[in-house]
């Protein structure tokens, strides 16, 4: 009895310390200051890729 207490007690302890840590990690990551990227590096228009479908080898009549 007083070693399943014990991994019990243990596990609990880490189970808290992991859960502070997620929650210091997610307010450092959310206190960061997110800017926007600068307008000029979006000098080119995106590439549009397009892919055209037979209808008749989609649908096999």
């Amino acid at each position: 009895m007083e070693r399943s207490k014990l991994i019990a007690i243990l596990t609990g302890a880490i189970s808290v310390i992991l859960a502070i840590a997620y929650l210091i990690l997610v307010q450092l990551l959310d206190y960061r200051d997110m800017k926007p990227a600068p307008i000029s590096q979006f000098d080119q228009a995106p590439a549009i890729i397009s892919v055209f479908w037979q209808i008749d080898k989609i649908i096999e009549v």
